[in-house]
C-alpha cells in the first residue's frame, strides 16, 4: 500500500497548526499559508527547503531516525504524533509495524479460555478486551452489561466505531460524543499509520467514509492519539450517568489487542451504580427497581 498521500496529509496538517510565534518565526506580512511555511520548517529542522519539500510530498522512505525527530522538533509534534510519523517512515520503508507481527486473518478470532477467564476474575469494574479495528472481543459480566447497547441481541462482532458513528443509540450512551468521536478517529488513525496493510481496518475506514458525515471530516484531520488513562462519562440506559476512569493494557499475547478497564472512584454515585448494573447483570427482574432508583441520586 502506497502511503505517500497520508504522509503528505499528515505533515501538512501539522505545519498548518504551528503559528509563528509559537515557533518563534517573525511572521511577516501577506502570509498565504496557516501556520508555517515549509521554508520555515526546513529552518527550523536543519535541512534543505527542497529536501523538506520531498518528505511533505510524500516521499518519506528512506529518511534517517535524525531527519524524523528534527522535523518532529520544528513541527511541535506531542509523543504519539512523533510515534506515528516514524510509523508512517517504517511503513514507507517497507518495515513490518512496530512491535506487532502482520495478521492473515482479517476477522475477529475468539479469545483464548485462559483470556476470558482472567477477565471473568475482574468483578468490580467494566473489562473488555478490543483490537485495531475497534472490534469488541471479549467482556467481563460486567462488561457485557455496561456494553449491552453496544452488543444488542448479537450478530457480527459488535464494533465500537460503527456503534460510534452509525447507530443513534450512541449519542445516548456517550453524553460527550464529540469527544468521544474526535478519540475514536485518533485511535483509529494511528492504528492505520503502524500498519497500512490491514485490510480490515482499511475495509472499516471506507465503510465509516462513505456512511458517516463526521467520521470522514475527522478522518481527514489527519489527528491522532493513544488511549492509555483518562476519564469518560457514559448515560447506561439500565442504570443511568456514570463516571469513569480507565486504564488500558496490551496484550503481549495477541498483538494489537489491548485490555481496558474502567472503574468508578470508590463511594461514589457511579461507583453504587456500576454494583446495581452488576445487579441487574445477574439478575435483570430484580435489579430493575434499584438501578431507577440510582438515577434521582
Amino acid at each position: 500500500m502506497d502511503n505517500r498521500a497520508d504522509v503528505r496529509e499528515f505533515l501538512m496538517s501539522r505545519r498548518a497548526k504551528v503559528t509563528p510565534e509559537a515557533a518563534g518565526v517573525i511572521g511577516g506580512a501577506n502570509r498565504r499559508v496557516p501556520g508555517l511555511r515549509r521554508g520555515e520548517v526546513a529552518a527550523l529542522a536543519g535541512v534543505s527547503v527542497e529536501y523538506y519539500s520531498k518528505l511533505e510530498r510524500g516521499a518519506i522512505a528512506g529518511a534517517s531516525a535524525s531527519v524524523l525527530e528534527a522535523v518532529a522538533r520544528a513541527l511541535q509534534l506531542d509523543d504519539t504524533e512523533r510515534a506515528h510519523l516514524f510509523d508512517l517512515a517504517r511503513a514507507a520503508d517497507g518495515i513490518p509495524p512496530s512491535g506487532r507481527a502482520r495478521r492473515r486473518v482479517a476477522r475477529a478470532a475468539a479469545p483464548r479460555p485462559s483470556l476470558q477467564w482472567a477477565l471473568s476474575a475482574i468483578t468490580d469494574g467494566v473489562a473488555f478486551v478490543r483490537d485495531q479495528r475497534q472490534n469488541l472481543l471479549a467482556t467481563n459480566a460486567l462488561g457485557h452489561a455496561f456494553y449491552s447497547p453496544v452488543i444488542g441481541d448479537g450478530g457480527r462482532t459488535p464494533n465500537l466505531a460503527r456503534f460510534q458513528f452509525l447507530d443513534p443509540a450512541a449519542r445516548d450512551f456517550y453524553p460527550d460524543w464529540d469527544l468521544f468521536a474526535e478519540m475514536c478517529v485518533g485511535i483509529m488513525r494511528a492504528e492505520a499509520g503502524r500498519d497500512p496493510h490491514d485490510k480490515g481496518l482499511q475495509d472499516l475506514v471506507g465503510e465509516l467514509s462513505t456512511r458517516s458525515d463526521v467520521f470522514r471530516r475527522l478522518w481527514g484531520a489527519h489527528d491522532v492519539r493513544t488511549h492509555g488513562t483518562g476519564t469518560k462519562r457514559f448515560h447506561h440506559p439500565v442504570v443511568g450517568e456514570l463516571t469513569l476512569v480507565y486504564e488500558e493494557l496490551d496484550i503481549t499475547a495477541e498483538p494489537g489487542q489491548v485490555l481496558l478497564i474502567y472503574t468508578a472512584e470508590p463511594g461514589s454515585p457511579s461507583a453504587e451504580r456500576l454494583r446495581l448494573l452488576a445487579s441487574w447483570a445477574a439478575d435483570p427482574a430484580d435489579a430493575g427497581p434499584r438501578a431507577s432508583s440510582a438515577d434521582r441520586t
